[in-house]
């Protein structure tokens, strides 16, 4: 058996190369041990070879294998969504949808209708209420002025007639 052979030397050449101090690491040179690794590898058996391809072989087989899986599940998944498209309850489903969803429009249609209703009943009576209450502050402001106006009419009436007196009495005295 020449690989045995080829082993030995390999072994050999580990055990005599030059030892590195304080590093506990051998020393060897690069072009020899690669001569005798090419070597064992040439005089391998073909039937390792062979194992080498068929494990080479195995791994390409399983990876298309995992692709068709794949591709497969891929198609089934669009061929079942398509069926489900397809079948008549998802048809009755978007048929009972499509009346849902214009139901829906329509009753908020109605609510907002309703809404802008009950806004403008509201908004029309806080406009009567401010209008009443505008009206009545302004009679009221009306009334106290005229009671102010004629407080100082009574006012300037009264010191009018003590000056119409006060002239008298002066005119009186000085005849």
């Amino acid at each position: 058996m020449e690989v045995m052979k080829l082993l030995e030397y390999l072994q050999e050449i580990v055990e005599t190369s030059h030892k590195v101090p304080l590093l506990g690491k051998t020393m060897v040179k690069k072009k020899e041990l690669i001569d005798v690794i090419e070597q064992i590898i040439n005089y391998l058996p073909d039937e390792f070879k062979k194992a080498q391809w068929i494990c080479d072989e195995k791994e390409r087989i399983l990876r298309d294998a995992h692709k068709q899986a794949d591709e497969i599940k891929k198609e089934s998944y669009v061929m079942l969504k398509k069926q489900i498209e397809n079948h008549d309850i998802t048809r009755e489903a978007k048929v009972k949808a499509e009346e849902i969803v214009t139901s829906a429009k329509r009753d908020a249609k109605v609510i907002r209708v309703g809404a802008r209703e009950y806004a403008d009943e509201i908004l029309c009576g806080v406009e009567k209420e401010i209008s009443d209450l505008s009206n009545k502050m302004i009679l009221d402001v009306k009334n106290k002025t005229e009671e102010h106006l004629k407080s100082i009419e009574e006012s300037i009436s009264g010191t009018s007639n003590i000056i119409k007196q006060n002239i008298d009495e002066l005119r009186n005295t000085i005849k």
